[in-house]
């Protein structure tokens, strides 16, 4: 699938890679794995799985600010088109290098104030967590986690929205969201 190029300083988001319809559950939740390239896999109130990726890179003619207002729009895009009720996001404690640290404290910034202006609820899962519950591995790499989200019937685009199905299961499995 071919991205769509970036109009009017919009993010660049990937087709929906994966549709299922699930057992009903009472909330909206959007699972999240930060970074210039996010991933994201979103549960519908009505049970109906969507996942991708959307990317917040700055041009050479953007301003530093660009890339986190990208974000809460695309933020706030989905909610005006679905109902969110629960955000859950990896919670990465170490970072390979410094951009890489600045952008997802940015864009945890602005996620947490934007569920806190939306009164949405929102809960930050430790990276091993994610990886232990779809692997049973805490320090299984990338295509371990592709592997594991396949096997559940999904078709993640790239090794982020892998990272934000998998998030989505473990909400499942451990906050009651709903079931596969």
């Amino acid at each position: 699938m071919e991205q769509s190029k970036p109009k009017n300083n919009q993010p660049t988001i990937v087709p929906v890679t994966k549709i299922g319809l699930i057992n009903t559950s009472p909330q909206g939740v959007l699972c999240l794995d930060l970074g210039t390239k996010t991933g994201w896999a979103f549960q519908s109130i009505n049970g109906l799985v969507t996942s991708g990726t959307a990317e917040f890179k700055n041009d050479r003619w953007q301003g530093g600010g660009m890339r986190f207002l990208k974000f809460s729009h695309f933020l706030t895009d989905l909610y005006n088109h679905q109902k969110i009720t629960t955000v859950y996001f990896e919670e990465v404690r170490r970072h390979r290098g410094v951009d890489a640290a600045h952008v997802y404290g940015g864009l945890m910034a602005h996620l947490t104030a934007w569920c806190e202006c939306h009164n949405i609820a929102y809960e930050g899962v430790p990276v091993k967590t994610i990886k232990k519950f779809i692997t049973g591995n805490g320090n299984a790499n990338k295509q371990k986690v592709i592997d594991a989200v396949t096997q559940l019937g999904h078709t993640p685009a790239d090794d982020n929205a892998a990272d934000a199905l998998a998030i989505l299961h473990w909400a499942r499995d451990n906050r009651k969201v709903g079931t596969v």
